[in-house]
């Protein structure tokens, strides 16, 4: 958390070293913060699973992935990169017990207009088109809605 001329930061998520308790992180690759309940949600790449900090409690919302980029849009619904799965899955904020919707990607690993290799960082627009970083293919993917 930055403060404005403060000398150093404060740890506000992922104590007692790397880990897979609640209160740990393992290789965190991205973050995002819920702007309807001032939560952080984190990829914790290496514990597969995305997790929600809020004040000092945690939640897992989705495990079993192999996460990399997180993305939010203006209504509510969750994007994950999956970079083993090679693709960009949804979910309704509160439904994480089904496995998504695949919204990029998801015909294997590849070079095609329809797959990715490796996505990582995601960005939605307003029109809630899809953006995705392809490390391997060396590109910037672009799924429309």
């Amino acid at each position: 958390e930055w403060k404005q001329d403060a000398k150093e930061g404060q740890t506000i998520a992922g104590r007692n070293g790397a880990g897979s308790q609640m209160d740990q992180l393992y290789c965190p690759t991205d973050m995002i913060v819920d702007q309807q309940n001032h939560s952080i949600i984190i990829a914790d790449s290496w514990n597969r699973r995305v997790i929600q900090w809020f004040n000092q409690n945690q939640q897992i919302l989705i495990k079993n992935i192999d996460c990399n980029g997180l993305a939010m849009d203006k209504n509510g619904f969750l994007y994950v990169s999956d970079y083993k799965k090679n693709e960009v899955r949804r979910w309704k904020m509160g439904e994480y017990n089904n496995a998504g919707v695949v919204v990029a990607g998801g015909n294997g690993q590849g070079d095609r207009l329809n797959q990715l290799s490796f996505p990582r960082y995601i960005f939605i627009d307003e029109d809630q088109s899809v953006y995705v970083t392809d490390r391997d293919n060396h590109r910037v993917m672009k799924w429309r809605k």
